[in-house]
């Protein structure tokens, strides 16, 4: 069974909302983003989790408008549509542990409506072997490390090369070398449309992305690209001996000097601003 694919992907938000109770957990987003990979950044509870989910339609808003390459999810026809082409990966994959690697990611192509059999047993045989599963896609997941578990994951959400991946912290669980492989997986999925992902850690997006997000309290507080993002602290990162009381954060760094992030005293030793010190000053670190 052949699988068309785009070589742009298009998201489009408008006013997304979706609130927990009395708790706002996206408050009115807007966004547009166009092909490559674009990075979530924000601290635990800021919403990238439900904003994420709301992309992969796993969640519906409860106000606003999306629109996932140029198809609405509100349309059911829409919405099966949007599903064959996307993959997603949640912060939390809930495997089948009786379940071998193979038998899942099969698994995932039937609820995508891929009917031709032979073509899911090739294609689930690729993307295992992608992720460095090829020698364990017979055994059952529940033998599996957490690392193997979370491989197995995103190899369902690789399934049939989509054109928006979205992807929930995905270098959970994963040892250095695979992070690296992981960085080389998505730079090639990124050539064929979109790729969302959140994370904590802004080397990934220093080394991935070509723009980032910043979120903090359900808004979106910064937008830009990593080097813009960098340029926030530029002028407003220096180093001392000692802790400074003014300034914004500090901390002792590996040599025994101190860092700080703010408005710098005179006469202050400037130092090269990095994508963490212009994070903390988004607000998101606040």
């Amino acid at each position: 069974m052949s699988t068309t694919v785009l070589t742009y992907a298009r998201v489009a938000v408008s006013a997304l909302t979706k609130t927990y109770g009395a708790r706002v957990a996206v408050d009115e987003v807007d966004l547009s983003l166009g092909s490559g990979i674009i990075g979530v950044l924000g601290p635990n509870g800021a919403g990238k989790t439900t904003l994420l989910r709301m992309l992969a339609t796993v969640l519906a808003p409860d106000k606003g408008t999306i629109s996932l390459n140029g198809l609405d999810p509100r349309v059911p026809a829409e919405r099966v549509e949007i599903r064959r082409r996307l993959g997603f990966l949640p912060q939390s994959s809930e495997l089948y542990p009786n379940f071998t690697p193979l038998e899942l990611v099969d698994y995932v192509a039937v609820l995508k409506e891929h009917t031709d059999r032979d073509w899911r047993r090739r294609e689930a045989t690729r993307v295992l072997e992608a992720v460095g599963l090829a020698d364990r896609m017979h055994q059952k997941i529940r033998t599996l490390s957490g690392g193997m578990q979370q491989r197995v994951a995103l190899a369902a959400a690789l399934l049939g090369d989509p054109e928006l991946l979205v992807l929930d912290e995905p270098a959970t669980g994963l040892d250095p070398e695979q992070r690296l492989e992981l960085r080389s997986l998505l730079a090639r999925s990124a050539g064929r449309g979109t790729v969302i992902l959140s994370t904590h850690n802004t080397a990934e997006v220093a080394a991935l992305c070509q723009r980032v997000l910043v979120m903090r309290e359900g808004r979106i507080c910064f937008t830009g690209t990593p080097g813009e993002l960098r340029d926030l602290a530029d002028g407003r990162v220096w180093e001392s001996g000692g802790a400074d009381a003014t300034a914004l954060r500090s901390w002792m760094t590996a040599d025994g000097t101190f860092r700080h992030i703010g408005d710098p005293p005179a006469g202050a030793t400037h130092v090269a601003a990095t994508l963490d010190d212009g994070y903390l000053l988004s607000g998101a670190g606040r």
